[in-house]
């Protein structure tokens, strides 16, 4: 075997492969993806007189896996932070507050059915994974956000034919316990989750059915989360009990021949606050191709009072300046979005993306504001592409009130721009 690389770390991770049979297969890539952004209100609007933020942020990441009879194994570690997060002389890692080095994937997909039976198979799939399903909408890996987003799971996977059943579920501990199965919500860690008002969950259970229809699919899901619950001591401390709070979603995605798509969601139970909840989520869009290389959509969501999108991708449906079910909450109000998106592509290289939404208040029909964003993406090479990007967010005094976004004296015009670097060789396939 040519050598690729020097020193002796690669040496003892290829050379405890060389004894599995020959038709074993081998891969390790890298991505090394930076992100240059000016921040003036995305998120929320900035008071007035506040001024932006600029920042680069990184992600290092070397991804290995391995293919073999019945067998496939993959890890993803990563290292996520800012530029200048720490002086060039520390000696630790990093800072505990801010980002860091972890493992982001670790996982091993096993076939249990023989490899001779047709068109059924029955694989499980355990360890720190991405869970990405329909159209990431409510389970999806987050990749616009550096750290991205995965979970220490076990997944039971069933396929015949055109249909397709996964049955998941997760329990999460902080730590090896010599008794009980108590759980902070609040782990150590540098990214809180973005939902779920920063509370991770105890256990989660999933069951996904897929079946494809002749250029089109129709999904069905129904998920459990259950998140500790807690009271509150004498010095205003949260101490966590066994027992927890229980939710439900389930609901359909369906999608036309990647022209029309529907999703309708239910949601009831217990957040992660105790608050109890019923909600739903309703999503239309449909979408026309011009040409060979444009093509536009319109659509419409609706979400009510409390609906949260569990752990998908916002950034990907209400905006591209996350002023909805990201970081910054806007009080439970539920969310109405009409939108027009049009993607102009020119060959392999340049693709030119232009979005303009609508939002509105559910609970009470009050316009939240308007949001214009534009994406241009030019792909060098294959491994190295470039990415920027410009938004703009027209909001108005009920985003701002007291009740949504408390921004006392907030400016009416907040905007956003970012340039990304995306570098992704693929260094080792044997």
């Amino acid at each position: 075997m040519k050598k690729l690389f020097p020193g002796g770390v690669f040496s003892i991770f290829f050379g405890s492969f060389i004894v599995q049979e020959c038709s074993a297969q081998i891969s390790l890539g890298a991505q090394l993806r930076t992100r240059t952004e000016l921040r003036d209100g995305q998120g929320a609007p900035l008071p007035e007189g506040a001024k932006p933020a600029i920042f680069t942020s990184q992600r290092s990441r070397l991804m290995a896996g391995f293919t073999s009879h019945r067998i496939r194994l993959g890890l993803t570690v990563q290292d996520v932070r800012v530029w200048g997060q720490d002086v060039s002389t520390i000696n630790r890692t990093t800072t505990p507050d801010n980002n860091g080095f972890m493992l982001h994937e670790a996982w091993a997909e096993v076939l249990l059915t023989d490899t001779i039976i047709k068109n059924k198979s029955l694989h499980l799939k355990i360890g720190r994974q991405e869970l990405v399903y329909d159209d990431s909408r409510l389970l999806g890996n987050l990749d616009w956000l550096q750290q991205g987003r995965r979970h220490d799971a076990a997944v039971l996977k069933y396929k015949a034919g055109s249909w397709n059943l996964h049955l998941g579920g997760a329990f999460n501990q902080n730590r090896e316990n010599a008794s009980g199965t108590v759980y902070s919500a609040v782990p150590a860690g540098n990214y809180p989750a973005n939902t779920n008002g920063g509370a991770a969950y105890k256990a989660l259970e999933f069951l996904h059915i897929n079946k494809q229809l002749n250029k089109s699919s129709l999904s069905f899901l129904l998920l459990a989360d259950q998140f500790s619950k807690y009271y509150t001591d004498s010095l205003a401390v949260k101490q966590w009990e066994a027992a927890t709070h229980q939710r439900f979603t389930t609901g359909f995605h369906f999608s036309f021949r990647n022209a029309l798509t529907a999703a309708a969601y239910y949601q009831a139970g217990n957040n992660a606050a105790g608050k109890s909840v019923s909600a739903a989520l309703l999503s239309l869009a449909y979408q026309h191709r011009f040409s060979g290389s444009f093509a536009a959509e319109a659509g419409v969501d609706y979400t009510t009072d409390d609906f949260d999108p569990l752990y998908g991708t916002p950034h990907k449906f209400w905006g591209t300046m996350d002023y909805f079910y990201v970081a910054s909450g806007f009080g439970n109000k539920g969310l109405q979005d009409y939108y027009l998106k049009a993607k102009f592509k020119k060959g392999e290289k340049w693709m030119v993306s232009a979005d303009a939404h609508q939002f509105y208040s559910a609970a009470m029909s009050s316009k939240f504001g308007t949001e214009a964003d534009l994406t241009v993406t030019y792909n060098l090479t294959r491994m190295i592409g470039f990415e920027g990007g410009y938004s703009h967010f027209w909001n108005t005094a009920w985003l701002t009130s007291s009740a949504v976004k408390n921004v006392t004296n907030a400016q009416s015009n907040s905007n956003w721009a970012y340039l990304s670097i995306n570098i992704k060789p693929e260094l080792f396939s044997k």
